[in-house]
């Protein structure tokens, strides 16, 4: 859409009187040469149609597309191409009309022009713009006032580009006013930097920005260490303002020229993924392409939050066919929907809604489709559900596995990679039990006679993720509170959803079978500070705006969860994020009958019997006690079956 502000009006005029003027210069340099001269009232004419056609020129080679305050070499020249455009245009209409003007003419008013241009816009950035845009914003009622948290590189780089966007209206930094900067560098601290002054170092962030009246804080150390990140953003979140950060420096996008290296664009508001104070980990992706490309991948419980993002980065890595699997078809159907709208006919992609309980199915999905690979992220997952119904916990989690285990082994998949929790160690819940459970069938498998690499991945707490505690915080304090925290001293590993999809791949990639694959997820979160983080992050104070309540542990919950069984010993591997653990032995005739008894157990409902079976079979398994009972046996006649129907 074509938008001219007055800004440009300026400039427009003043290239149009330059110009004239250089070609009155041209004129005279015609006449110290003794070349013919040419009338007076020609020379405007011809100035005239010389300085509009260049103008015109300049236009289209985008001298006028930007505003000037932060000019480049690569602006510069574009005044270079569109005035020797304009003046070869405008002599071959000055031919073309018998207004012909000398050669030395022309070379003059080029030469003089593109000196003119440059110098005066040379100028207007380095001495008029500044001066006149720090008159507008110190009277802008409107404007945000900007503390910078870094004074380096990032920070510097930060308050330029916002003082950039600071000429232009529609930009969402127009109004920003950057008041002070705080670094940690005490010998800074006291100096200016582009009229900014550092005021001091971040344990006076507090303190700065209640003298200073701050509207808004932007973090821009992006080499700073995990660790450092978190203690400063704790900080910030106290002076309940709002927070942007820059990124990790591993994650800026910084081009070559000053141009692409525009930092502002890049800012983002806080999340908890930085309240956690934790870099990304970053893995081998040629790996992981290596293990997927051109490869047939199904993915069991595919529409979960875990099991989508699976299907997401295994589609980056041109498989041959993706399988999604699962009994849920609305979140099946969404990111099916996702994918589609994204890769279209460039995906292979199928979507089966079938359960992990129904063996038949399952084996008819792996004689059709002969799977490659195959991600197993099917499961209840969620604790107290399930203390409360052990028997669907075995029923799902354990047969399941056991269903899509037996069934890789049968139909020769290369590898199989199942997705267990931190909450499968030394397990005080049926979830945990019953995924340590399905832990040991992995292992059992990898110790039969076969050709599939069987594998294991345990990871914490997934951010984000079906009934992560962070969406549920988000919903207390956005309806005003209380939030509920069942104890003041719990503390949980935690990682991104992308984390964990990315350990599962790599760990796919390492496997050779049998392995426990366990992400160093850094230090355990308290998850009282977690919500505490939230709150402020909400611009209010915890306890006294937004109330939190500690409503007692849950059933099967504990206070801390662990990475490693004590058996299991710790082995170092190629990424330094990720360990494994030691297989155990498994007596398989002993193993399988207790999982056939459980079985039955499980089948006939028996909750109180399934968790002693349970309890038996997974020696680490200390349940803590609560009532359970079976449910009664309603003994109403079946609905009389009707002939099966042929279609």
């Amino acid at each position: 859409m074509f938008r001219m502000s007055y800004r440009k009006v300026v400039l427009l005029i003043a290239d149009f009187i330059m110009l004239m003027v250089c070609a009155i210069i041209g004129h005279y340099m015609t006449m110290l040469l003794g070349l013919p001269q040419t009338p007076p009232d020609d020379v405007a004419v011809v100035g005239a149609i010389a300085s509009i056609v260049s103008i015109l020129t300049l236009w289209i080679c985008g001298a006028y597309a930007k505003l000037w305050r932060h000019s480049t070499g690569k602006d510069y020249l574009r005044c270079v191409y569109g005035l020797i455009g304009g003046v070869m245009i405008s002599a071959g209409i000055m031919l073309a009309t018998a207004h012909a003007m000398p050669v030395a003419f022309w070379i003059s008013f080029g030469f003089f022009g593109v000196i003119a241009l440059i110098a005066f816009r040379f100028l207007f950035r380095r001495a008029f713009l500044p001066a006149a845009t720090e008159t507008v914003v110190s009277v802008d009622s409107n404007a945000k006032r900007v503390m910078i948290v870094g004074a380096g590189t990032a920070g510097t780089m930060l308050l330029t580009d916002i003082e950039n966007a600071r000429t232009d209206p529609e930009h969402p930094a127009y109004h920003y006013l950057p008041v002070c900067m705080i670094d940690d560098n005490l010998t800074i601290v006291g100096n200016d930097i582009k009229g900014v002054k550092v005021m001091g170092s971040t344990k006076e962030i507090p303190a700065i920005c209640q003298r200073e009246k701050i509207d808004l804080i932007i973090l821009a150390i992006p080499s700073s260490e995990e660790s450092d990140r978190k203690r400063i953003l704790d900080i910030c979140s106290e002076t309940k303002k709002p927070i942007k950060v820059l990124p990790f420096i591993s994650q800026l996008v910084l081009g070559d020229t000053p141009e692409e290296r525009v930092l502002l664009s890049q800012v983002r508001d806080i999340d908890v993924e930085g309240l956690l104070g934790r870099e990304p980990i970053t893995f081998d992706k040629e790996d992981i392409r290596a293990l997927i490309k051109g490869k047939v991948c199904m993915v069991t419980g595919g529409g979960g939050s875990i099991g989508s993002e699976l299907v997401r980065q295994i589609a980056q890595y041109s498989p041959s066919q993706v399988i999604i699997v699962d009994i849920y078809e609305n979140n099946a159907y969404d990111i099916q929907t996702e994918l589609t709208m994204r890769y279209g006919d460039s995906l292979n992609l199928v979507t089966l809604i079938a359960s992990v309980r129904d063996y038949h199915r399952m084996s008819q999905i792996f004689d059709r489709y002969r799977p490659d690979i195959v991600f197993h992220a099917a499961a209840h997952k969620h604790v107290p559900l399930m203390e409360y119904a052990p028997m669907e916990a075995i029923k799902n989690n354990v047969i399941g596995t056991l269903n899509v285990a037996t069934l890789a082994d049968f139909f020769h998949v290369k590898k199989f990679v199942m997705i267990s929790t931190d909450k499968a160690v030394n397990p005080t819940n049926v979830m945990g039990a019953s995924k340590r459970c399905c832990e040991m069938i992995v292992q059992y498998m990898a110790q039969s006679k076969t050709d599939t690499e069987f594998v294991t991945t345990r990871f914490g707490n997934v951010l984000g993720s079906n009934g992560s505690v962070i969406p549920l915080f988000k919903r207390q304090i956005e309806s005003g509170g209380p939030v509920t925290v069942t104890h003041p001293d719990i503390i949980r590993y935690f990682m991104t959803i992308p984390e964990a999809v990315s350990l599962v791949l790599q760990a796919g990639a390492m496997a050779h079978g049998g392995e426990i694959f366990v992400l160093d997820m850094g230090e355990p979160v308290k998850i009282v500070s977690l919500a505490e983080n939230l709150i402020r992050m909400y611009g209010k104070v915890p306890y006294k705006d937004i109330e939190i309540h500690f409503t007692g542990l849950r059933p099967g919950e504990k206070l801390f969860e662990e990475l490693l069984m004590d058996e299991e010993g710790l082995t170092n591997t190629a990424h330094k994020k990720i360990f494994i653990g030691q297989q155990i032995s498994i007596d398989s005739l002993v193993f399988m009958k207790k999982l056939d008894i459980l079985r039955d157990a499980a089948n006939a409902n028996k909750a109180q019997e399934t968790v002693a079976l349970l309890e038996d079979l997974v020696p680490t398994f200390k349940h803590k006690a609560m009532e359970l009972r079976d449910e009664p046996v309603n003994h109403a006649e079946p609905i009389a079956e009707k002939e099966p129907v042929t279609v």
